[in-house]
């Protein structure tokens, strides 16, 4: 009869090996007893994360344990191995807690004793049980650079977490991004995004003993886009101290106000006035300043309109021409001046007369107003060098720089007699020629009167 068994036994082996993957082949070095009880299941409970067997107690005192065997689904090899050894022959249960959720698994049991182990019991399939995903999932959009999840509270008390995976349309797959802990948290506020842009999001449950759901179904927003540029933006060039910038008003319906900003080039530039008007008046205060400009829209959320657009460049009116002194001499007893006028801005001229007495004895007058480009000076006198210029003068007042000097003297002309008496007026043009004296000239300039004139 122990033949017969042993003969058995080793064709049962050969079957088995033979490849049969639903059939479990104890290790070759274990000696099947047929005489040792087998063990009989009452039943399993499946969880998530762990299965629970109850069987009848082994009464052999010939029985030392139970041994219990699972094939591995995540391996290839799907041959059923020895999982755990009970080393008490009164254990009736046994819980496997090293199994995945949702996932189908084989098992039997043998008893063992010292030198053998018993038939298998029956070869029972369980699978585990999934984690349930987020059964309601809603994205809110057009925020600023964020997107909220909403999601409803998970009902399974297990559930102590949610995974968040997002994914842009750039994105080839989902990529978590944060872990919400707590089962009754219900939302989540992805921030840091692109203005604008296209994103994805699901969800996954996560139990207490870190079994992880499905993913939930996708949902999808869109960044709230930046404040469209400003158009029609235009920059002045021809007035008189300062630049005028407008622009047609924005058209968004969260508009908060507009920044401007301003540089001496096109691609510096700075930071420089906050308004609510579609219109700015830069007062520079000096003819001829260049700046370069360009004006973004800022709405409510604090979202800025594209900087990267161009800068427009902007000019106060520059000063005229300098007039071209033609001629100067002295014709019966006066002097006579003639300039042509180079720029056609030119409404009427200013002349400069600085009166020499001595080299530290000098005075400097100005005749406003002249309309024409001839001037004829009659209050001259021997003894006096007479130095000239021409500042021609705008419609807005703006002066030119002064032309070259001319010079004129002549011991022919009557003698001069001192005034005290008379006031002495100087214009911005004389005063900037009288800087241009030395400390020692400035300190020893005498008062002179105003000389008589008359025009051609």
């Amino acid at each position: 009869m122990k033949i017969l068994n042993l003969i058995i036994l080793g064709t049962v082996s050969a079957l088995l090996i033979s490849g049969c993957n639903t059939t479990p082949t104890p290790p070759a070095e274990d000696v099947i007893d047929p005489t040792l009880p087998v063990i009989s299941l009452n039943g399993h409970i499946e969880d998530v994360k762990s299965v629970a067997f109850e069987w009848k107690d082994a009464k052999d005192p010939r029985v030392n344990g139970i041994y219990v065997y699972r094939n591995d689904p995540e391996k290839a090899d799907t041959q059923i191995r020895r999982l755990a050894t009970i080393n008490n022959r009164f254990a009736t249960h046994f819980v496997d807690n090293e199994v995945a959720p949702n996932t189908q698994y084989q098992y039997f049991f043998t008893t063992f004793s010292d030198k053998a182990q018993s038939n298998k019991s029956e070869t029972v399939s369980v699978t585990t049980l999934p984690v349930l995903p987020v059964v309601w999932i809603e994205s809110i959009q057009n925020m600023p650079r964020s997107v909220k999840i909403l999601w409803r509270v998970h009902t399974d008390p297990r559930v102590d977490a949610y995974i968040v995976e997002r994914k842009s349309l750039q994105d080839t797959e989902f990529k978590k991004i944060a872990t919400v802990q707590g089962r009754l948290n219900a939302e989540y506020i992805d921030t840091k995004l692109a203005d604008g842009q296209v994103y994805q999001y699901r969800l996954r449950s996560v139990t207490y003993n870190d079994a992880v759901s499905a993913p939930s179904e996708i949902v999808q927003a869109v960044t709230k886009h930046l404040p469209l540029d400003v158009k029609s933006f235009h920059v002045t060039n021809n007035l008189p101290k300062k630049i005028k910038l407008s622009w047609q008003p924005t058209s968004i319906s969260d508009f908060d106000y507009y920044k401007i900003y301003r540089g001496t080039s096109a691609g510096s530039l700075d930071y420089y006035a906050k308004i609510t008007n579609s219109e700015f008046t830069d007062d520079i205060g000096k003819d001829g300043k260049e700046y370069f400009y360009k004006v973004t829209v800022v709405d409510k959320d604090g979202l800025e309109s594209d900087q990267n657009v161009h800068a427009l460049q902007g000019l106060t009116l520059p000063k005229p021409k300098a007039p071209a002194i033609l001629e100067a001499k002295i014709v019966n007893l006066k002097v006579e001046l003639k300039w042509s006028k180079i720029d056609p801005r030119t409404k009427s001229y200013t002349v400069i007369k600085t009166s020499k007495k001595g080299w530290l004895d000098s005075q400097i007058d100005e005749i406003k107003e002249i309309p024409s480009t001839r001037y004829t000076d009659a209050n001259i006198y021997a003894g006096i060098v007479y130095i000239y210029q021409i500042i021609a003068v705008d419609e807005n007042g703006i002066e030119s720089e002064p032309s070259m000097e001319v010079e004129v003297s002549s011991d022919e002309l009557p003698p001069y007699t001192e005034d005290k008496d008379a006031p002495k007026k100087e214009s911005k043009a004389a005063q900037q020629i009288k800087s241009n004296v030395s400390p020692t000239e400035k300190n020893s300039i005498n008062a002179a009167p105003d000389l008589d004139t008359s025009s051609l």
